[in-house]
């Protein structure tokens, strides 16, 4: 039954592979866990609840996906998203977190008409190269940024923006786990990134920095301070629309990004450079979006780290089902995940970036209407601690290098509609 459905013998799997690749991606993925309630904690959501939540709704977007789309991949709340939520929305624009869980409500619906109108798959296509490459750098820089930050290694200074930290016990406890992150990465062991956040939990532990959990296993944490708690009618207030407009516009990009991206991994792209199942992923994550808002996260979208289940030799959306399983088990967890302090899954930020950031060898900056809008993109994400003002910098000096250069031939409509958001949304950022 699971052959027919999930058509194992004619993606050359197994069920054995399945399992590995289901493993492999929720290892990789799991500091979300961790990392995710941390976060969005910062705008006054309980933590506790969070825990239950990002369980929940990461297994809800991943069967999702396996059963519709029959692919590889994984979903849980996007870390460039949850730090637009976070220090953008709520922190940097002032708007409560229900508020704010209301817009990620609104843009999941608008997410998902996009979608089935076909309007994400024809940007898919319409993006140039060099930016593709570039939104994840700049993405990448930018959670690593918060990393650091977090780590306690870079720090305001007085006289000086930034500035380095002291390295007082946290921060080198911070550094170490980083450092067997990477020996762990140099060796190719899975789960690195959740290794090194436990190594520096107990740790933390052993010094009394951290004081143990009463219980290592419990019952899920109530989910009733956050869930269902989103606010959609002021969300719709006029002076809240450049914020879902910004929202819409950067989960946009951030997912169609991340899916290229995993598609040709995982061998899906067909020869005239077309994902085939692009609608069912996209629909996807726009409906666990909307789902995830109800119970109180920001957006949820597909995961990078699927690409190292697909290594592993996942193919199909069976996979998915042992990861989103696994996100289950999880839930039970609760009181080991709920002491895990920020320094500790701060360098899974920093590795993240890391990863986010390699692809840029391949951007052309000795040709400058390619490098200019890439080196644009890539600055400003971390500079202004916007997603949106890169991206929108980004596509705006890239058409106008074009026009100046007289090839305004190669921008396509779709490239001019982009455009002409891209400047809708500055001009709501400045004003």
């Amino acid at each position: 039954m699971l052959d027919r459905f999930f058509h194992l013998k004619e993606k050359n799997t197994s069920i054995r592979k399945e399992f590995i690749g289901g493993v492999t991606t929720f290892l990789t993925m799991a500091y979300i866990i961790f990392l995710h309630p941390n976060m969005l904690a910062e705008t006054g959501m309980d933590k506790q609840a969070l825990i239950t939540v990002t369980c929940l709704a990461s297994f809800a977007g991943t069967f999702l996906v396996a059963l519709w789309a029959n692919v590889p991949f994984a979903l849980a709340p996007g870390l460039g998203l949850n730090s637009f939520f976070t220090y953008s929305l709520v922190l940097g624009m002032g708007i409560d977190w229900p508020t704010a869980l209301g817009v990620v409500f609104i843009s999941g619906i608008l997410f998902l008409l996009l979608t089935f109108l076909g309007f994400r798959e024809k940007l898919a296509n319409a993006i140039p190269p060099s930016l593709r490459l570039a939104v994840p750098a700049g993405i990448g820089l930018l959670i690593a940024f918060i990393g650091f930050q977090n780590m306690g290694l870079i720090i305001k200074g007085e006289n000086t923006i930034l500035k380095l930290g002291s390295l007082n016990g946290t921060v080198l406890m911070s550094l170490g786990g980083f450092l067997l992150i990477i020996f762990l990465e140099l060796k190719k062991i899975k789960g690195s990134i959740l290794v090194g956040i436990l190594f520096i939990l107990f740790i933390s532990i052993f010094l009394g920095y951290v004081h143990p959990p009463e219980a290592f296993f419990s019952t899920p944490p109530s989910m009733y301070p956050i869930a269902f708690q989103l606010n959609i009618g002021k969300a719709l207030s006029i002076g809240l629309m450049g914020a879902i407009f910004s929202f819409l516009y950067v989960d946009l990009f951030d997912s169609l990004g991340t899916v290229i991206g995993c598609a040709y991994e995982a061998d899906m792209v067909d020869k005239d450079g077309k994902i085939p199942k692009l609608d069912k992923i996209l629909g996807s994550d726009a409906i666990a979006t909307m789902i995830g808002s109800l119970i109180g996260t920001s957006t949820i979208t597909t995961y990078v780290e699927s690409a190292s289940g697909i290594a592993a030799g996942a193919r199909t959306g069976l996979a998915s089902i042992f990861t989103a399983i696994l996100f289950l088990f999880a839930l039970f967890f609760a009181p080991v995940i709920g002491i895990v302090p920020g320094y500790a899954t701060a360098p899974a930020l920093i590795i993240v970036g890391i990863y986010m950031f390699k692809n840029i060898v391949n951007i052309n900056f000795t040709r400058l209407t390619e490098g200019i809008p890439a080196f644009l993109t890539i600055i400003l994400m971390p500079f202004t601690s916007s997603i949106s003002t890169g991206l929108a910098f980004g596509f705006i000096s890239y058409i106008l290098l074009e026009v100046l250069t007289g090839n305004y031939r190669k921008i396509s409509l779709i490239l001019w509609i982009i455009g002409l958001l891209s400047t809708l949304n500055l001009i709501i950022d400045l004003f």
